[in-house]
């Protein structure tokens, strides 16, 4: 808590307190009777503030932070010095004045001082705006740990150790902060800060690469919880990301997607699922959808999936470097292959209006499973959103560029199904991997 200031209209009504010696906006002298009366009163037991108010102080005016540090002073020097310790022996002028001339060579030094504490100034103002732009060129408030660099530095270099306070000022920095960063106590806690901050940047580090995929702030944290027993605040990994430049690389949305439209012959059903995607029930929702992958040389594959909504988990998938309708039939064949799936009652698969799914092969295909289709409004992604969120992180992560066949690509495809179902942990999924999402509700069911 800080003194209060006091307002023109305060200075005048304390200005008329008989106890009041002096008064300005910042500060008030008391006369040494109300410091003696004040002594006498308080050792017969009464408080500060009653003792102000019986001397007609507004305590409002005046504020309780005031008057409780007037009060210990006076005790203090009270018990030190007694009662000749209260009276103000202040002289009414700072000093005596300088009667004599200066000579050359005292003029020139304080012409030089005066210049260089101007150079000084300058130099500073111009480091603190140059250090305190961003990337593309707009103002970021600097540290203060930052600032107590450059003012030391402008200090070592034009001699100025007399001019801390004012430098400091100019910086906009406490000069008591300033001292305390270049203490030895301090400059020991932030090497045994930076040597810990070491040893946590390697832990992340190994989270960070785990399975070879890179991951943000939040992956990194469940992945230290999940598999290395680790449990960190999610701001402590995200300020050691930022200081050592630890990046995940950022998906950016891809507006021009084109999706094949159903010709007349195909049939559309209606959007039955309405964005119902977390049911909670393994096997009852599923999305289905076809991307784009491009590898190698200028070479185009094309990637199929089956994705449960409910758990996040991919049950089915399928590459190959043709668009064909067995792209489609066979995700579906897949799934009905996989030992883990399992439909649940009035379970669907949900897709966009592709000629893929419009095309009665494979709308006999899912019904023959026993199936529900549903299908998003023409134009709309939002009603597939979870899968279309799938393919922008499997392109993130998984390393499709490198590979220089579709062998190998097929290879990189299967590598990252099994991390994403097995490894990858999701925030929304309280903070399970996908796998073991669904056994989880299996269990709850």
């Amino acid at each position: 808590m800080s003194k209060k200031i006091f307002t023109e209209k305060e200075i005048t009504l304390l200005s008329n307190n008989p106890y009041v010696k002096s008064v300005s906006s910042k500060g008030i002298t008391y006369t040494d009777d109300f410091k003696r009366l004040f002594i006498s009163e308080n050792e017969k037991g009464k408080l500060p503030r009653e003792i102000f108010e019986e001397c007609g102080f507004d305590i409002d005016v005046l504020g309780m932070y005031r008057v409780r540090s007037a009060g210990k002073r006076w005790r203090a020097t009270y018990r030190d010095n007694g009662i000749m310790g209260l009276k103000d022996t202040r002289g009414e002028s700072s000093g005596r004045p300088l009667t004599r001339e200066l000579t050359l060579e005292e003029k020139y030094a304080r012409l030089e001082a005066q210049n260089n504490l101007l150079k000084a100034e300058n130099e500073l103002l111009k480091k603190i705006r140059f250090c305190g732009k961003g990337a593309e060129g707009k103002p970021v408030g600097l540290p203060p740990h930052q600032k107590y660099i450059l003012i030391r530095s402008v200090i070592e270099k034009y001699n100025l150790t007399q001019m801390v306070r004012y430098l400091c000022s100019v910086a906009g920095v406490s000069r008591s902060a300033y001292y305390r960063y270049f203490s030895t106590d301090s400059q020991a806690n932030r090497l045994q800060k930076e040597t810990q901050d070491e040893q946590v940047k390697e832990i992340i580090l190994k989270a960070f690469h785990f399975k070879r995929r890179k991951k943000g702030a939040r992956q990194i944290k469940m992945t230290l919880e999940g598999q290395f027993q680790v449990v960190y605040n999610l701001k402590r990994i995200r300020r050691i990301m930022k200081k050592y430049d630890i990046i995940c690389p950022i998906r950016k949305a891809n507006p021009y997607r084109r999706m094949m439209k159903a010709t007349q012959e195909h049939r559309v059903v209606p959007n039955i699922l309405n964005r119902e995607f977390k049911q909670n029930v393994p096997g009852k929702v599923l999305l289905t959808d076809i991307t784009y992958l491009f590898y190698g040389q200028g070479k185009k594959a094309y990637l199929s999936t089956i994705k449960d909504s409910s758990t996040n988990e991919i049950v089915a998938y399928h590459v190959s470097d043709r668009i064909t309708m067995d792209l489609a039939t066979d995700t579906v064949k897949k799934l009905k292959k996989n030992p883990r799936f399992q439909k649940a009652e009035n379970a669907l698969i949900h897709s966009d209006q592709g000629t893929h799914y419009t095309h009665p092969d494979y709308q006999k295909l899912v019904r023959k499973m026993g199936l529900r289709q549903s299908m998003s409004r023409r134009g709309n992604c939002w009603d597939n959103a979870p899968q279309e969120s799938f393919f922008g992180h499997f392109k993130d992560e998984a390393f499709i560029k490198t590979c220089s066949s579709l062998e190998e690509l097929k290879r990189e495809v299967k590598r990252y199904m099994t991390y994403y179902n097995h490894y990858r942990y999701q925030w929304k999924l309280k903070r399970m991997t996908p796998v073991q999402y669904r056994d989880h509700l299996l269990k709850t069911a």
